[in-house]
């Protein structure tokens, strides 16, 4: 018995080469629509770190002062928060490094702290973005309380 065989029937085994086209070139519309979405990310993530920090300060001032009032001491009276001295002006933290910086717990490997003026504390997200910062302005005048900005979060300062 002969048997016959169909030469136009091939046994085909692997992709063939528009198959494996066609898969590079959508991993390629894939990664051009991806990529700048996560950049934008990074930028979101600074920005949130950012605010952190300010609500950091602001948590960080409060309970200074709470402390201040509750020991009734003068305004100008230093306090310990945590076994550290931290100085007071006017019922809040100074700018000093010892000040603010110890009350809001930040620290320099996650932030760069600068005290920008006698009155005024900077908070950057790092090196490569320090205009992405948050302030804390010391009052002026006892009973009024400190101001805070959060100005240079914008998306081109922390991009």
């Amino acid at each position: 018995m002969q048997k016959y065989h169909n030469k136009s029937a091939k046994h085909a085994s692997g992709f063939t080469l528009i198959e494996l086209i066609v898969v590079i070139v959508i991993l390629g519309l894939l990664s051009a629509y991806a990529l700048p979405r996560f950049a934008a990310l990074q930028t979101e993530a600074r920005i949130a770190k950012m605010n952190g920090a300010l609500a950091s300060l602001k948590s960080g001032a409060a309970l200074a002062r709470s402390i201040q009032l509750t020991q009734q001491l003068a305004l100008n009276t230093s306090i310990t928060m945590e076994g550290s001295v931290v100085p007071m002006a006017n019922g809040y933290p100074t700018t000093a490094l010892t000040g603010i910086p110890i009350a809001a717990g930040l620290a320099t490997p996650d932030f760069v702290l600068t005290v920008t003026s006698a009155t005024v504390f900077t908070v950057s997200a790092d090196a490569n973005h320090a205009t992405c910062a948050v302030t804390y302005t010391v009052p002026v005048a006892a009973g009024s309380p400190p101001t805070y900005s959060n100005a240079g979060l914008t998306a081109a300062n922390c991009a």
